[in-house]
């Protein structure tokens, strides 16, 4: 397969039938000739939805027959399209790995089942997301597996008005793992550090981080929806930098997927992973397992705090950042305790 291009950023009621009255005779006495009968007048919408006469059905039936077979032919062309690329490399990736043309055709494809029919995803806020320029989205993080990562990213592409795509920070982990190193990169995942989030952002891409990191995500289910420790404060000074406003973001349905009741810490450091999780299902039932619980989700996005009315000194003073880093980890965490209120059942 060749290598890919590297390029820069940069239906039916009939009206009813009226009477015809005779014509009147003219002032010679005699009677005018009769009229044909003038068939019933019908309007476009009625028109459209009858059923044509004289076996009228099938014709209607056959253009829809047609324009569906069409509709197939283009599919297949178009995927045919697709893979001839991906075989020649006539497609392209930007310096960090991302594929958008694998990411919207095939990946996003992939995950939409999942947060339209599974997770049945509600989105709320999502205008608080500019429709162009630099944001930094900032979310919890929780679930024992990434999902919540990837439910963000189908959510604001497929919500968003201007269908934006969110460059997730990930884990050094994601990058040493076989074959989800290779996908991560295609999905416009990056590594979580200073360098790549501010060289994005100043790009004017959306940005989402997780400052929780492992602590969030592998926290035991006894402490579902209480945020963890973010850090030193590292992603407001990002934001700093580059001046994009932050975007606080609550998730509420991840926590429940995988209930962590325990940690095999022995097996984690066998593995080389931060934990190792023990839930209802997993390991016991093999494979089976790690089939998430259809829970329901409801992805929230607050308000945006504006950075880019600070001096550039501002992303070297500590109690500034910390001060900014508490304000977006309490927005996130009263809006998880109201919205965690506000549902009815963890699965409807």
């Amino acid at each position: 397969m060749a290598d890919a291009k590297v390029i820069p950023f940069g239906d039916e009621p009939r009206s009813k039938r009226r009477a015809k009255r005779p014509a009147r005779g003219g002032r010679t006495g005699r009677a005018a000739a009769p009229l044909a009968p003038v068939p019933p007048q019908r309007d476009e919408a009625q028109q459209a939805s009858a059923p044509l006469e004289g076996g009228g059905e099938q014709a209607a039936a056959a253009p829809r027959q047609e324009q569906a077979e069409g509709g197939w032919d283009r599919k297949l062309a178009h995927g045919l399209n697709f893979l001839r690329r991906r075989i020649t490399g006539e497609y392209e990736v930007d310096d960090f790995g991302y594929d958008k043309e694998l990411t919207d055709q095939v990946v996003l494809s992939l995950l939409r089942p999942f947060k339209e029919k599974y997770f049945r995803v509600e989105v709320k806020g999502i205008e608080n997301i500019p429709d162009k320029g630099a944001a930094l989205i900032v979310a919890n993080h929780s679930g024992t597996l990434p999902v919540d990562g990837l439910m963000l990213q189908v959510a604001v592409h497929d919500h968003h008005p201007a269908a934006r795509h969110v460059r997730m920070l990930a884990a050094d982990l994601v990058f040493v793992l076989p074959l989800i190193n290779e996908l991560s990169r295609k999905l416009g995942h990056t590594l979580a550090c200073a360098e790549d989030a501010q060289k994005l952002l100043e790009r004017g891409e959306v940005v989402g981080v997780m400052p929780e990191g492992f602590k969030g995500i592998g926290k035991p289910f006894s402490e579902r929806y209480k945020l963890q420790r973010f850090g030193r404060g590292g992603f407001v000074s990002t934001a700093l930098r580059a001046g994009a406003p932050i975007v606080p973001c609550s998730i509420v349905g991840a926590e429940e997927i995988y209930p962590m009741l325990g940690n095999s810490k022995t097996l984690a450091r066998l593995l080389g992973f931060p934990y190792f999780p023990l839930t209802p299902t997993f390991p016991w039932l093999g494979p089976l397992g790690v089939v998430p619980l259809p829970t329901k989700w409801t992805i929230q996005f607050g308000e945006p705090i504006p950075t880019d009315g600070y001096p550039p000194e501002a992303a070297d003073d500590p109690m500034l950042m910390f001060n900014l880093t508490d304000q977006v980890r309490e927005t996130i965490q009263h809006t998880l305790y109201k919205l965690l209120v506000q549902r009815r059942s963890v699965f409807f």
